[in-house]
């Protein structure tokens, strides 16, 4: 497959962070959002283990991360699916642009999230 160089208005990468409380539950969303084009790849991490504050009583849960490689034009939908798939009340879901990249894969990442 030949790839051609990403265009500036193709150049709206982002990476999107988020966690899900078990390999079952990261897997069905990782699979949800490749078939609907929402993500081009997501990498599930190993588990480990998070602290934060919830309600004024400190947690310690483990998790697993999902690294979500998308774009700027997929991801109001993106955000969508994974609040309605999360089994938490306050997901955390982040996403930072991606400003530099091999020009091929930014334009495969492109091409895999057109709707």
């Amino acid at each position: 497959m030949k790839l051609q160089s990403p265009s500036s208005e193709n150049n709206n990468a982002i990476l999107i962070l988020t966690n899900m409380p078990d390999q079952a539950s990261a897997q069905h969303l990782a699979h949800e959002l490749i078939n609907r084009k929402l993500a081009a790849c997501i990498n599930l991490l190993a588990p480990y283990q998070s602290f934060y504050q919830w309600q004024g009583k400190l947690e310690t849960t483990t998790e697993i991360p999902l690294l979500i490689k998308s774009t700027a034009a997929r991801y109001p939908e993106l955000e969508t699916i994974i609040q309605e798939l999360h089994p938490y009340e306050l997901p955390e879901i982040i996403h930072v642009p991606v400003t530099g990249g091999l020009p091929a894969y930014l334009e495969w990442l492109h091409q895999e999230t057109q709707a």
